[in-house]
């Protein structure tokens, strides 16, 4: 025992008794069951279905509820429970305009969320409940959960508490406060895997929430880290957000959401006439035909920059192995092609005839201008600032969960199902890879312009796992758009590692081995209606990106997937599309299309059998240890 751990021990467990009582503490933890886990991914800004998913826990809450109150409760007053704990502002707001009894209802529905809380409650020690409850009412709800009184005697003791805070004048806050005590309690844990960003239009208010969430950790999609990029100064990556946010309607996302000026670039662009390849593509949200033409104008001025910007980026790098994507320096405005794929095909090219051929790459002072203006206002926003330190503080490329293998994209491998080596990431392949390519983004968080380029490598990058394809096919979508040309072809992992075999060569390659060992990933929508099954490799792989976005909806024929873990094993989510707040509150509409259980497990699983408990047990070991050679002499 050092010094340090032996003045530890002696300040928190003065004496033998002190010690033994906290080791059968951690050993009634690990008997407890094994708290929720959520995963989601691919959120793309769609901020209203995101939000009635968290507040739903995608349908754990309403499953507790059909478990407590399934023969004492109507379907539709179980629905109306539910959907009070979703939005409870709402449903206050809704039952004094209906004119009810608002005595009765609060008493009512009070009584049902306490009973509720205390369901939710019961896999956790007294003290993480404590700890959830909010601070206004903390005593209270926790006497009211921790209630010895049964029956009549129950019954009688609640309706005093609630007589008297109908009467002070608190019904609506205390309610309040249960709903979050529920929801907090449903969700253990919440791991985002990867791609809050881009297409949706509120991707900041997503980040707003998970900034503040209880528990959370968040694997780095190619999207994510694009934004990443862009606050740490990488230029290619600046102008590539911007093209985005201006292709999907979302310019007020940069000016009003993070406070990113389009001021230079506007007046820059204005002078270019009207183009509809640069249309905006709204996804069904209003727009003025003023700023759609203003966004396309911005948006034709900023691709070519961003083309610019990608080649210097590329010369800067012969590792990432891209010359051939540096597609400005490949355009012969003679015979008016450019060099694809290695084969010369036909492309509109009025647009560089104002190119220096001798120097594709060089901007102009103007360009140097509004992007270097971009620069300062990107890096200035505080919003950006607390979003992006979220990302580097509670993400990275993988994690490793209870046996999970999380991560966005890919582990890049070769046609023969090897790990393939990356020379962006010095030749390294398989967990060595994806460990280096996290060093790498750390680093470039700290300092030198140069290393912020490999985010814009993460980003679109042919070896990068967070993109997982060949090539971003935006320059042909633009100027040559043929299927052929923009086929975007995937990493030979998106078709192997459906084997067995495969998949748990993979999970070997990262310590995890046995039954219940799963890779978890998004990336690539699941195409439900045409009978993809989103678990493959006989349950070693499981894909939750389900097209999320609204844009996918049509494609996979449903709003997404949640897949859920709890002490029981695992189960899939499917949603339907989000209605919106008033028709859920009004009609207590839930977004949980279909809910399939597919890994179950013999024996409950307790925090004994999480990765929890393996630092539960080493505790113990070491207490037992200290204990035993502090306190042999009073034996």
């Amino acid at each position: 025992m050092d010094g340090l751990t032996e003045k530890l021990f002696c300040e928190r467990f003065p004496n033998r008794q002190d010690a033994a009582s906290e080791i059968i503490n951690l050993e009634a933890i690990l008997r407890l069951p094994k708290g929720t886990e959520h995963f989601l991914s691919d959120l793309h800004g769609e901020y209203g279905a995101f939000c009635h998913l968290i507040n739903s826990c995608s349908g754990v809450i309403r499953a507790k509820a059909d478990g407590l109150f399934g023969k004492l409760l109507s379907e539709s007053e179980r629905s109306d429970l539910a959907t009070t704990v979703y939005y409870p502002k709402e449903k206050i707001a809704m039952a004094k305009q209906s004119g009810a009894d608002m005595n009765g209802w609060y008493k009512t529905m009070l009584y049902r969320l306490t009973l509720l809380a205390r369901e939710c409650g019961n896999k956790y020690t007294r003290s993480k409940v404590r700890k959830s409850i909010p601070a206004q009412f903390s005593y209270i709800i926790d006497e009211m959960m921790n209630a010895s009184v049964d029956g009549g005697d129950r019954d009688a003791y609640y309706d005093e508490i609630f007589s008297e805070i109908i009467k002070l004048g608190c019904a609506d806050s205390f309610l309040e406060a249960i709903a979050a005590l529920i929801k907090r309690l449903a969700i253990d844990r919440l791991h985002i895997v990867g791609d809050v960003f881009d297409r949706g239009e509120n991707p900041d208010k997503i980040m707003d929430i998970l900034c503040g969430y209880h528990s959370i950790d968040f694997q780095w999609g190619n999207h994510d880290i694009l934004w990443m990029g862009a606050y740490y100064g990488s230029l290619a990556c600046i102008a590539t957000v911007t093209e985005l946010c201006l292709k999907y309607g979302n310019m007020e996302l940069l000016e009003v959401g993070y406070g990113i000026s389009l001021r230079e670039l506007a007046f820059f662009a204005d002078k270019n006439k009207y183009d509809p390849k640069f249309a905006v593509n709204a996804g069904g949200k209003k727009i003025s035909d003023t700023d759609a033409e203003l966004s396309a104008k911005m948006r034709k001025a900023v691709f070519l920059l961003m083309l610019k910007l990608e080649g210097q980026t590329i010369a800067r790098h012969p590792e990432y192995g891209m010359e051939n994507r540096a597609l400005l320096k490949k355009i012969d405005l003679r015979s008016g092609t450019a060099e694809i794929d290695g084969k010369r095909v036909p492309i509109d090219t009025a647009d560089f005839s104002s190119l220096d051929l001798r120097n594709p790459l060089k901007l102009t002072a103007e360009e140097e201008y509004v992007i270097n203006c971009l620069k300062r206002s990107f890096a200035a926003s505080e919003k950006l600032r607390r979003h992006v330190e979220f990302l580097m503080r509670k993400g990275s490329v993988y994690s490793v969960h209870n046996g999970n293998l999380i991560f966005h994209g890919c582990i890049p491998l070769d046609e023969n199902g090897e790990f393939l080596p990356v020379p962006a990431c010095g030749g390294k392949s398989g967990k060595a890879c994806m460990d280096e390519f996290a060093r790498l983004v750390r680093k470039a968080a700290s300092g030198r312009e140069k290393d912020a380029d490999i985010f814009w490598y993460l980003w679109c990058g042919s070896g990068s796992p967070l993109f997982g394809r060949k090539k971003l096919a935006a320059f042909e979508s633009v100027y040559a758009p043929n299927a052929e040309l923009c086929a975007e072809e995937k990493n030979p992992y998106y078709t192997l590692s459906r084997k067995k075999e495969v998949a748990e060569k993979i999970l070997a390659e990262f310590g995890l081995e046995g039954k219940n060992t799963h890779i978890i990933n998004g990336h690539i929508p699941v195409h439900f209606k045409e009978g993809e099954n989103p678990v493959k490799a006989d349950g070693k792989l499981i894909v939750i990106d389900g097209g999320f976005c609204r844009a996918y909806h049509e494609r996979t024929g449903i709003a997404g997937y949640t897949l859920i873990y709890n002490s029981y094993g695992m189960r899939l989510a499917a949603h339907s599309p989000f209605c919106g707040v008033d028709e859920a509150v009004s009609s207590n509409r839930d977004i949980v299309s279909n809910m399939t259980v597919f890994d179950t497990v013999g024996s409950r699983l307790k925090v004994a059998d999480t990765d929890t408990g393996a630092a539960i047990r080493s505790q113990i070991a070491t207490l037992k240890s200290i204990l035993k050679e502090k306190y042999v002499s009073h034996d």
